[in-house]
């Protein structure tokens, strides 16, 4: 995968309607060549299920209303391209799931689909019930009455709509390597494994992230491996636990980087993120936004020891944290988070980033530099792009909170946000993190001071002028950063924000130190 920042879509939501739009869309003069990669979220049949895609009726075939295959090996040529695999659920309206209706036991998906009686064949104890893990209140379960008048208790873990399957069936085995063949035959590089964590089921256990949970993610692994693709996990949970994964697996998610970044520019302390920064995982992909919320678990306690195993926050700090976006969001998240709206996501708030910070491009600006600073491949998620803000209007018509942050931006829409004045700096910043030769090269954390960060990198060369080296030095308390570079030798500033000239007149000279 390229060493170059990604952009994370849909492909009806930037720009245009379909993918051939959005190809069209990145040959905008000032998108050109900004992104080494991109992550597309879920094409598959349908994009309009109950969850915004992650809900296929058929995973191996592109939604027509956005094109074909061809458009997705189109836009593979162009960039290195990401697509999700939903390993821990299909659509109740799948060819599968309505075989499995119509004859039950005789079907010959009988299996495939994980029901009550599949995980606890001797029952359940309350104990049972309440060891699983949950992302939102109640329990994981449907009944529904199939069309062969049989009543059956399924195992549901997001929506009655997402019927769970069972991964170590041979018929899920089947499902997922179809899945992977068609999408390594269509120039896909690397794929996402979406909703992982809760892949496997046992009687008695949390049912989330278990040691039986990591053995499928290495067999994962290995199968894409065998086809020639990459793999991300994605699982929002306990820190520590994302440091274990990564030992496995391609790439990783830094999901503790968005509300660490937060709190340093709302409180103007920098030690918990720099205590992450000194453990994070190396192979990481770096995010501030997704088509998700703004995670909390990522910094918080192990939900299953709370005094043994404290997060990268206390308690009150995600306190604080969640309420200065309320407040910053003037409650537009408060409206979109939890039980005010569906999807109810316990460990999300749901807000633009750009939002969550009061619309301040100043501190939008920071957060982006330090993402691009660090080890991994950064990805901006396309309403961060364009520096967006929260789509109450959109909010308000679907009453899912996450679409507060999922805007449908027209061709005309985009044009315009892209001549924003902090939009043009998050492209300027962007360039810079492509085309430096210094990122290529070692990264350090240099000796911090209290709410000071400074992040270095620099190429190898023996000869100290031949090295190349780009420092990012921030004040989180005064939220001010600056970039300054040496190429053999010459010292220059980037500015961060602003007119190049006056922001390069207003910084002092600075240099990476040993």
């Amino acid at each position: 995968m390229k060493n170059k920042i990604q952009l994370i879509t849909y492909a009806d939501r930037f720009g245009g309607e379909n993918l051939r739009d959005l190809h069209s869309l990145l040959t905008n003069p000032q998108l050109q060549g900004l992104f080494g990669g991109m992550h597309i979220l879920p094409f598959f049949f349908p994009i309009d299920g109950a969850d915004a895609g992650f809900d296929p009726i058929d995973h191996t075939l592109v939604d027509p209303k956005l094109g074909d295959w061809r458009d997705v090996s189109m836009l593979a040529e162009r960039f290195d391209i990401m697509a999700d695999v939903i390993v821990n659920h299909m659509s109740s309206d799948s060819v599968q799931f309505k075989d499995f209706s119509l004859h039950g036991r005789a079907s010959s998906f009988n299996g495939l689909f994980l029901t009550f009686d599949a995980v606890f064949p001797e029952g359940a104890t309350e104990r049972d019930l309440l060891n699983i893990y949950r992302p939102r209140p109640g329990l994981p379960f449907t009944v529904v009455t199939l069309l062969n008048g049989e009543r059956r208790l399924l195992w549901t873990t997001f929506t009655s709509k997402q019927v769970d399957i069972n991964v170590e069936s041979p018929q899920a085995q089947a499902y997922l390597q179809g899945i992977l063949e068609q999408l390594a035959k269509s120039g896909v590089k690397m794929v996402r494994l979406d909703a992982v964590g809760y892949a496997v089921k046992l009687p008695g256990a949390s049912c989330f992230m278990m040691p039986e949970t990591f053995g499928f993610i290495d067999a994962f692994a290995a199968l894409a491996a065998r086809a020639g693709l990459e793999v991300l996990v994605e699982v929002h949970s306990y820190y520590r636990r994302q440091i274990e994964i990564a030992k496995r697996v391609d790439w990783v998610y830094d999901f503790a980087l968005p509300p660490l970044v937060l709190h340093a520019l709302f409180t103007g302390d920098a030690a918990p993120l720099v205590r992450w920064i000194e453990v994070r995982p190396q192979n990481a992909l770096t995010v501030l936004d997704t088509h998700d919320g703004i995670g909390i678990i990522d910094v918080g306690a192990d939900a299953e020891d709370r005094a043994g195993h404290p997060g990268l926050l206390s308690s009150t700090d995600i306190d604080r944290l969640v309420e200065t976006i309320h407040v910053n969001s003037d409650g537009q998240s408060r409206q979109a988070t939890g039980a005010a709206a569906s999807n109810l996501d316990l460990y999300q708030v749901n807000c633009t980033f750009y939002d969550a910070l009061g619309g301040d491009d100043k501190a939008y600006l920071i957060a982006r530099a330090v993402q691009f600073f660090l080890p991994g491949v950064p990805q901006v998620y396309y309403v961060g792009l364009l520096a967006g803000r929260n789509d109450i209007d959109l909010l308000q018509q679907t009453r899912v909170g996450r679409d507060i942050n999922r805007h449908r931006y027209t061709r005309a829409e985009v044009e315009r946000e892209l001549e924003r004045e902090v939009v043009q700096d998050l492209l300027r910043l962007i360039r810079l993190r492509n085309t430096h030769p210094a990122f290529s090269g070692r990264f350090e954390l240099l000796d911090q001071e209290h709410g000071r960060l400074a992040l270095c990198w620099r190429t190898d060369e023996p000869q100290v002028d031949a090295r190349s080296e780009i420092k990012l030095e921030v004040d989180f308390a005064r939220r001010h950063c600056r970039i300054v570079s040496r190429d053999a030798g010459v010292e220059r500033v980037h500015p961060v924000q602003g007119d190049p000239a006056l922001a390069a007149a207003a910084m002092s000279r600075a240099e990476c130190v040993e």
